[in-house]
């Protein structure tokens, strides 16, 4: 009988969520989705040290925001609950007794000095085959010096035995079969000091107690992958090993190493889903969706790096990623990062969307650059006309505020070097006529009235689009006027005309 797909998001609560988490995320919500199957969201917090206050809720609502909403998680519960790992501490040391009593594991009493005087003594020092008979721990120790040792409650961790000699090797989804030699992997430690389980001890055991079926996560895991595959075979349970899937890195925008929020820092563009406020420092790091992009923009982007469906199509809604998708047709390489491309994505989504749908965000928009709405229709209108010029929600606010508030500068360096007194005299008599009609109806009358006092039209295009909005942008001029209305071009033209002159 085949496995039901569930699949998981495993982020640990320790800051922002980079983007390359969220795609992680995305990859797992549609397979799980095109497959009819769950998607589970875990949080990983077993290393209490890096645990930030915020931070599982704030993840949370990157994944509403882009809207991929888990079937079973630490708010909602689920019939694997609980689904906080720090809540399923007393689950985990029966599985490192397990593997110390068959010969899969040992107690380790070394303390942080000890280690630190090994670390000092071979920079490359490394806790394994070679090293591991010279230390303090139950290989080491007779049976009842160990049990001493417990018996006090000495510190100490659990460490994997890891075979010497030894190849490795499993099937990636992605890289195909995938094989490792033992004896470049250490022992590492699967229970802390502290009775918490490190990420490899806690990922198995809690991949196999909530029957996951495709572990979905970045290529950077690929060193740890024989470890968990020792551990799935030692505990018993190698029938029930889920299916590996390794993603390929998202990299810096020059293609060299993993994109990280330092690149995003120095290159000027966000890496993380939302804004993400450090509580230690206070430091704001911004993210996708305060700087103006979509939800489905942004999970629009993500798809496309390192994945495509085979055709030359780059625009798909979340239904279409959740027809489309598929294992074969994701990349081995990495993915560059491109701002712009990003950009262009966001562009075109918002070229596509409702103005209606769009109204709530840029009027919020308006609002902090100080400009108020108070008539939602028209808003709606006017985000119809400027759309196709904006790339970002942000953008709104230079393409649209004119048609709410008078500009206060000009570009005069655009208009005074050929102004002359006959344009005044022309604009003067303009602002004096009815403004009846549509916009090719006012383009005629303002045509009609330029070969009256022999001026070219083109020559006052500018000019009036200067008097309206301030600058060189914008949409039509007369679809400008037309909204603005005859009182207020009429003050627009007498004010910019005091600038002009």
């Amino acid at each position: 009988m085949e496995k039901k797909v569930r699949v998981r998001f495993a982020p640990s609560p320790t800051g922002g969520l980079h983007l390359g988490g969220v795609r992680t995320a995305l990859f797992n919500y549609l397979f799980a989705k095109q497959n009819n199957g769950t998607f589970i969201l875990r949080v990983e917090d077993t290393d209490q040290t890096r645990f930030v206050p915020g931070a599982e809720e704030y993840i949370a609502s990157c994944l509403e925001w882009c809207g991929m909403k888990p079937d079973e998680s630490p708010t909602l519960g689920g019939p694997f609950a609980p689904y906080r790992q720090s809540e399923r501490k007393a689950s985990y040391r029966q599985y490192a007794e397990k593997l110390v009593l068959s010969g899969h594991a040992y107690y380790a009493f070394d303390t942080p000095e000890e280690l630190d005087v090994k670390r000092k003594a071979a920079p490359n020092f490394l806790y394994g085959q070679t090293t591991r008979m010279e230390m303090r721990n139950s290989l080491t120790l007779t049976a009842e010096e160990v049990q001493q040792l417990l018996d006090e409650n000495t510190p100490h961790v659990v460490r994997i035995k890891i075979p010497e000699n030894e190849t490795v090797s499993f099937f990636d989804q992605i890289r195909g079969h995938v094989s490792f030699d033992t004896n470049l992997v250490d022992d590492k430690v699967l229970l802390k000091a502290d009775g918490m389980p490190t990420y490899h001890l806690a990922v198995v055991a809690d991949d196999r107690a909530m029957e996951i079926s495709h572990v979905f996560r970045g290529e950077e895991w690929l060193p740890s992958a024989p470890i968990h595959i020792l551990l799935w075979k030692y505990l018993g349970w190698a029938d029930e090993m889920p299916e590996w899937v390794h993603l390929p890195l998202i990299l810096k925008p020059d293609g060299n190493g993993k994109l990280s929020k330092r690149d995003g820092d120095r290159l000027g563009f966000p890496v993380y889903a939302q804004n993400w406020t450090d509580p230690k420092t206070g430091d704001l790091t911004k993210g996708f969706r305060e700087l103006g992009f979509m939800p489905e923009a942004f999970i629009n982007l993500l798809a496309m790096l390192g994945w495509n469906d085979g055709t030359d199509q780059e625009i798909f809604t979340m239904e279409q990623l959740i027809e489309k998708f598929s294992l074969d047709r994701i990349s081995k390489a990495g993915a560059k990062f491109d701002y712009e491309k990003a950009k262009w994505y966001n562009h075109e989504w918002i070229k596509q969307a409702d103005a209606a749908a769009l109204a709530p965000e840029v009027k919020a928009a308006l609002a902090t650059a100080g400009v108020e709405v108070q008539d939602d229709e028209n808003l709606s209108t006017v985000i119809e006309l400027v759309k196709d010029r904006c790339n970002v929600i942000s953008d709104f606010v230079t393409q649209s505020s004119y048609f709410f508030v008078s500009p206060k500068d000009y570009d005069v360096a655009a208009v005074k070097p050929k102004w002359n007194a006959q344009k005044t005299a022309f604009f003067e008599a303009y602002a004096a006529l009815p403004m009846d009609g549509n916009a090719v109806e006012l383009e005629a009358q303002f045509k009609a009235l330029a070969a009256e006092h022999q001026l070219k039209p083109g020559e006052l295009m500018l000019p009036f689009r200067v008097m309206l909005v301030g600058g060189k942008f914008g949409p039509g001029v007369f679809d400008i006027a037309i909204l603005l209305g005859k009182t207020e071009v009429e003050n627009r033209i007498k004010q910019a005309l005091e600038a002009f002159i």
